[in-house]
C-alpha cells in the first residue's frame, strides 16, 4: 500500500504530514481544473475496482463518439501500460502513468501527464484511476466530474462498504449489465437502494461495453456535463466552481 494518502500503517502517516500532502494536491488540482477550464476541455475521474470495466467503457465511447467527438485517457495503473494500449488500439489518444506502489493517482502525477497529451486538443479528457474503491476517492485531480464504474459482478452492498467512494461520485456506470440475465440473484434495484443511502443525489446508468447498451444515454450525460461547463464560462463564474447539477442532461437517471 502507498504511504502518502494513509491507506497503510496510521502510525507511519502523521495527521500534519497527511494535512500537508493534502493541502499541496488542492493547489496542483486547482491549476490543472483551470487549464481544463480555460481550454473547454472535459475531465471525467473514472474510477473503478480492478475488472469493474473502467477501460471497456473507454473501448465503447471511443467506437460510438468516433467522427463526433475528440478524447483521449490518462491510465493509471502500478506496474503496466496495458490499458493505455488498449485505449491506443480503440483509437483514443493515451498515455500510461504508472504509479509504482501508489494505489491512486493524484494530481501532481496527472499535471506531468498532461505534458505527454495531446489535451488542449480534445473534447473529453478522461483520467482513468488505479483500480481502487477506496483512496482514488481522496485525491481531487482537477477534473469536472467523478463517475465511478461499478460491475453487476461486484456485490450489491459495494456502496455501503465504499461510501466515500460514492458519495463522491457525480454518476455510477453499472457495468456488465449483459451478464444480469446469468446472474439471478443480482438485484439491480438492491444497489439502487444501498446508493441512495451514500450518493447525495443518486444517479445510475446501466451500461454494457459489448452489447452497446446505456452507452448513448452515458454520451447525452456527458455532452450535458460538457455545456453546463460551456455555460459557466459564458457566465463567468469563478474558476473551481462545480457544474450545476440541475444541467446534468436528462439521461442521468436517477437510483
Amino acid at each position: 500500500m502507498c504511504d502518502t494518502c494513509g491507506c497503510g500503517d496510521p502510525e507511519l502517516v502523521s495527521v500534519p504530514v497527511h494535512e500537508r500532502i493534502l493541502a499541496t494536491n488542492e493547489r496542483v488540482a486547482r491549476h490543472n481544473r483551470e487549464h481544463f477550464q480555460d481550454a473547454g476541455v472535459l475531465a471525467v475521474n473514472l474510477m473503478g475496482s480492478p475488472g469493474s470495466g473502467k477501460t471497456a467503457v473507454l473501448e465503447a465511447t471511443a467506437r460510438a463518439v468516433a467522427g463526433r467527438a475528440r478524447i483521449g485517457v490518462l491510465v493509471g495503473d502500478l506496474a503496466t501500460d496495458n490499458d493505455a494500449q488498449r485505449a491506443r488500439a480503440a483509437g483514443v489518444v493515451a498515455e500510461a502513468i504508472t504509479t509504482g506502489s501508489a494505489c491512486h493517482l493524484d494530481a501532481e502525477m496527472v499535471h506531468r501527464g498532461l505534458h505527454r497529451l495531446p489535451w488542449r486538443e480534445l473534447d473529453y479528457l478522461f483520467i482513468e484511476n488505479v483500480g481502487n474503491l477506496v483512496c482514488p476517492a481522496v485525491y481531487d485531480l482537477g477534473e469536472d466530474v467523478n463517475v465511478v464504474a461499478l460491475s453487476v459482478t461486484e456485490g450489491e452492498d459495494k456502496p455501503v462498504k465504499y461510501p466515500t467512494m460514492f458519495r463522491k461520485a457525480d454518476l455510477v456506470l453499472l457495468t456488465k449489465v449483459d451478464l444480469l440475465p446469468h446472474l439471478p440473484g443480482v438485484q439491480v434495484e438492491r444497489i439502487q437502494e444501498n446508493l441512495a443511502l451514500v450518493m447525495p443525489e443518486p444517479r445510475l446508468l446501466r451500461v454494457s461495453a459489448s452489447t452497446g447498451e446505456g452507452i448513448e444515454a452515458w454520451l447525452s450525460w456527458l455532452r450535458g456535463r460538457a455545456a453546463a461547463g460551456a455555460l459557466r464560462r459564458t457566465a463567468g463564474t469563478p474558476r473551481g466552481a462545480r457544474a450545476d447539477e440541475a444541467s446534468a442532461g436528462p439521461a442521468a437517471a436517477r437510483g
